[in-house]
């Protein structure tokens, strides 16, 4: 089975910005929820946990190797956080309608200075094998239950869930 997980929560996330390659730790409830998280999947089989290199990645990624009973970290480049180029750190509030929708709609739409969301998915899975169809049976197949990352919806798409 693969389990795909969000980092626990920082201040940045809590007011609303957007958080890509920026860095800020934890804070107290994201520690808290990394912890749980870890509690959570303490009872799976857990052979690897691959994390961005980015700090509070790295921190959730932590939480759930120690439950896990030690398993060694592996920090891998290709699973860091999409870049938002300029639009790093600006309140999710703030985007205008048209660019949001810009940028759901189409997973080549890069933001100013960032990376868009199919380069990125190439990186971690340059030859497609983790795309699987949206149906139940296919999602069971592959032992996914849920994804999430980022604002919930990037790691969805990459995997096709």
């Amino acid at each position: 089975m693969i389990v795909v997980v969000r980092h626990g929560r920082t201040a940045a996330n809590a007011g609303g910005l957007l958080l890509g390659r920026a860095d800020p730790p934890l804070d107290a409830e994201g520690a808290r929820q990394a912890v749980a998280l870890g509690a959570a999947c303490a009872g799976l089989d857990v052979a690897r946990v691959v994390t961005s290199p980015l700090g509070r990645c790295r921190r959730t990624a932590d939480a759930i190797a120690a439950a896990a009973g030690g398993v060694a970290v592996e920090a891998d480049e290709r699973w860091i956080e999409l870049d938002y180029g300029e639009l790093d750190g600006v309140p999710f509030a703030d985007l205008p309608a048209e660019l949001w929708s810009a940028w759901r709609a189409d997973i080549e739409w890069c933001p100013p200075g960032g990376r868009c969301e199919e380069a990125a998915r190439h990186a971690v899975d340059p030859d497609d094998r983790l795309v699987v169809r949206s149906d139940l049976e296919e999602r069971h197949r592959f032992g996914i239950d849920q994804a999430a990352h980022a604002h919930g919806w990037e790691s969805d798409r990459w995997l096709g869930i």
